[in-house]
């Protein structure tokens, strides 16, 4: 468990630090997010979950990212690097072809619905207690927020990022669902 905490918190602690140094130093890392269908854009794949929109969005995302990453890290040791960068990809990818031409994405929500989508449907693919559990505490808190958040209700909020995260995070889920693990409670 606590490789589990250390990493969702040097995760998170690097996010910070990147929304600190933009605050402060001249220039505005933002325009660095995903736009869609350009090649300046494509860059935004890689840096749109480091970017955040001001203190709100940086903290609101932070306490699910924290925990997401966590339970991810402690209960598929092995492949949770693989399911954190090919969210990223992934979900990038769909936002950089499928979202509204003009629009700028940014923050880590789109990785933090991949890893809710993961969590959830890891456990219906595996069929083990524990990972029934585990997405069952994740559905628990976040279900709502997983259904409600991929619809277009809220100006200015990627849902775009959160549904292609979210499709991501399912299609990880099912390619890794046979996937052992080292610990052996999960499998």
């Amino acid at each position: 468990m606590q490789k589990a905490l250390k990493t969702a918190i040097w995760f998170v602690g690097i996010i910070w630090a990147i929304y600190l140094l933009d605050s402060f130093l001249p220039g505005d890392w933002r325009t660095y997010g995903i736009r869609p269908r350009t090649v300046a854009g494509l860059t935004g794949i890689a840096t749109m979950p480091f970017l955040h929109g001001g203190l709100a969005h940086i903290i609101s995302n932070s306490i699910p990212l924290f925990i997401l990453t966590a339970v991810l890290v402690y209960f598929y040791r092995r492949i949770w690097v693989h399911v954190c960068v090919l969210s990223v990809v992934l979900g990038g990818l769909a936002v950089w072809v499928l979202a509204r031409s003009g629009t700028n994405h940014i923050g880590a929500s789109g990785l933090i619905f991949s890893l809710m989508a993961f969590l959830m449907l890891s456990g219906l693919f595996r069929r083990t207690f524990t990972a029934l559990i585990v997405a069952l505490v994740v559905f628990f808190l976040y279900g709502g927020s997983l259904i409600f958040g991929v619809l277009p209700t809220q100006p200015g909020v990627s849902w775009e990022g959160h549904l292609f995260g979210a499709i991501a995070g399912g299609f990880l889920a099912w390619v890794y669902r046979n996937e052992r693990q080292e610990n052996k409670s999960i499998q």
